[in-house]
């Protein structure tokens, strides 16, 4: 007889729940869009809501596995799609009146902790970060593009300083062998030598090959545009970003749709006719203290919201011009 061993399942601790729910308002009924389903925290918690519906997304297969435990308790009010966010406007919902939007940006615990994903340096092994739906893997980038290549998506993608010298070390070593998780983690520590008692020595180049593998910056962007689009009156769009490249894409974005701009500071603003979009509150929602007590990795979580304020589906925004060296980048990928 073969013994059953049950493995703890970290506990998913939706961040920025209560003021997510406090801002869409599914107390009042509608259809929502959870673009980043993941353990279904929004999405259950909406859906406790009467009158409610959800869509929900995900590029990462195995959860529909909870898609479908959600579907039992909320028959016909739960649809899911194993879909990139960034290709939302493939979904037929011209009959669908949008209430709100949602992207939460983190990966969840069970994400992090899967060996297989291989996102995370605490573990061993073969270099993935694919989260489904991937033309390549994060061992693809690490051995196969070029040092100056590894170089722009560790300073653009990771923001980090020492993006020269440690690209130059890994196309040196993988000249013998084939780097994995446990080299390029020893290749970081040696380079950078200094340890940050903040975050580990490798967080950046891991964050910047997670950004690159799963063309985060050019789903996030697409994502933003559609959602922006199908949205209908009073529909609320709603973000949750953990790292600084995803809020200034976000704000930037929100920016763009809700205030007059000029070309340059020296120039005067242009005044447009109307604004389709309002954003009541300028500065990111953060998490309370009681959250960050409960759920600290929810520390780096930044919240922020736009309202549509007029049904049109055409909206201007210069979100890809502005950030066209960042897509450059990841555009890297295609040579894989």
């Amino acid at each position: 007889m073969e013994a059953t061993i049950a493995q703890d399942t970290p506990k998913h601790y939706p961040v920025l729940l209560k003021e997510i729910i406090s801002i869409i308002t599914p107390q009042y009924g509608g259809t929502f869009i959870d673009c980043t389903f993941g353990q279904g925290g929004y999405t259950k918690k909406i859906l406790e809501f009467k009158d409610t519906k959800v869509i929900a997304l995900d590029r990462d297969i195995s959860s529909e596995i909870i898609a479908k435990r959600i579907q039992k308790k909320f028959p016909q009010r739960l649809l899911f799609k194993n879909l990139t966010f960034g290709k939302l406007n493939n979904l037929k919902i011209k009959n669908e009146s949008i209430k709100g939007i949602v992207f939460d940006l983190g990966y969840s615990l069970n994400q992090i902790k899967d060996p297989l994903k291989g996102l995370s340096f605490s573990y061993s092994g073969k270099l993935n970060m694919r989260m489904g739906l991937n033309d390549f893997s994060a061992s693809d980038v690490i051995n196969k593009l070029e040092d100056n290549e590894l170089e722009k998506i560790f300073k653009y993608f990771g923001d980090e300083r020492q993006a020269k010298q440690i690209s130059k070390k890994i196309i040196n070593e993988r000249k013998e062998k084939e780097i994995d998780t446990e080299n390029l983690v020893r290749i970081i520590e040696e380079t950078k030598k200094r340890k940050n008692f903040k975050i580990h020595n490798a967080t950046k180049i891991f964050q910047s090959l997670r950004i690159l593998v799963n063309k985060e910056i050019s789903e996030l962007i697409y994502g933003l545009i559609n959602s922006a689009k199908i949205l209908k009156k009073d529909g609320v769009l709603a973000v949750v970003t953990f790292h600084s490249l995803e809020d200034k894409i976000v704000k930037y974005f929100f920016k763009s749709l809700s205030e007059d701009k000029s070309v340059s500071r020296y120039s005067p603003k242009i005044e447009q006719s109307e604004k389709f979009f309002d954003m009541p509150i300028k500065k990111p929602i953060v998490p309370s203290n009681t959250e960050l007590t409960e759920n600290p990795p929810s520390r780096s979580g930044k919240l922020r919201y736009i309202i549509k304020k007029k049904n049109i589906y055409e909206i201007k925004s210069d979100i890809l011009e502005k950030f066209d060296y960042l897509i450059k980048i990841e555009n890297l990928g295609s040579k894989l």
